[in-house]
């Protein structure tokens, strides 16, 4: 790495007395910051990053390959597919950043989301996105194929504060012009979950009932067992009973 330092940045680093290991790693962040866009968007990827005096130059890396561009921001004015992959960037005073994929896919529709795993508690946030921004009405999102959320003209969608039952599969739908376009759908997941109590997931007139049946199923069964226990008493005195059979005198 050291020869990949310009001279000037390579005696900073020996006067400060610092080693590679010692230096912050870059850090790249997607503006606007959705990591799935459309053929023909714009996309903007920045770099942030330690840089030495007079010397702003950035690295910048496509799935392993440099690229030409130098600056801070690396901006792609209209998407194609062939720029989807791996992003990174390095400056002459910090590590390689971590990657971000960037996804660009063909179509008239896309669903969007900040990231696909959120922890419970945290607020989602899903985006119907339409090709070159096109109009579109009668927006529905849908979960696991069942509507979420209807909106008369498009909208994004804000789930807060997330729990177990928002992950799941998402798409939306909606009509542009008189064609009713469907998204790709996107698996969100919810970390985190604990199970609740039932007195959570049920109203309280609904847990009295509940109780109450529970109840009067211990009292049947308490009843039932003490009916065959005497029962089963009641046949064996029968059995152990010896009747005297005295004779008629008529008989005689």
């Amino acid at each position: 790495m050291w020869q990949l330092l310009p001279q000037t940045a390579l005696l900073l680093l020996v006067s400060a007395g610092l080693q590679a290991a010692d230096l912050p790693k870059a850090v790249v962040s997607l503006v606007p910051p959705w990591d799935r866009v459309l053929q023909e968007d714009s996309v903007t990827l920045q770099c942030k990053g330690e840089h030495p005096p007079g010397n702003k130059s950035t690295k910048w890396f496509h799935n392993g390959n440099l690229l030409s561009n130098e600056d801070s921001s690396y901006f792609i004015a209209d998407a194609r597919v062939e720029h989807s992959g791996e992003y990174r960037c390095r400056t002459n005073l910090s590590t390689l950043s971590d990657p971000v994929q960037l996804e660009v896919h063909e179509g008239w529709l896309l669903l969007q989301s900040l990231k696909r795993e959120y922890k419970v508690g945290e607020n989602i946030h899903l985006r119907c996105h339409t090709w070159k921004n096109n109009f579109m009405h009668k927006v529905t999102y849908l979960q696991n194929g069942r509507g979420k959320r209807y909106f008369h003209e498009n909208s994004d969608l804000h789930i807060q504060e997330a729990t177990a039952n928002d992950g799941g599969l998402y798409f939306c739908r909606g009509l542009i012009g008189k064609k009713n376009i469907s998204s790709e759908t996107v698996n969100i997941t919810i970390r985190g979950s604990i199970s609740p109590p039932i007195s959570a997931l049920l109203p309280w007139h609904q847990v009295t009932f509940f109780l109450v049946l529970m109840l009067l199923f211990a009292v049947d069964t308490g009843l039932y067992v003490s009916v065959q226990r005497n029962l089963q008493n009641s046949s064996r005195n029968w059995k152990d009973h010896k009747f005297k059979w005295n004779k008629d005198p008529l008989s005689k």
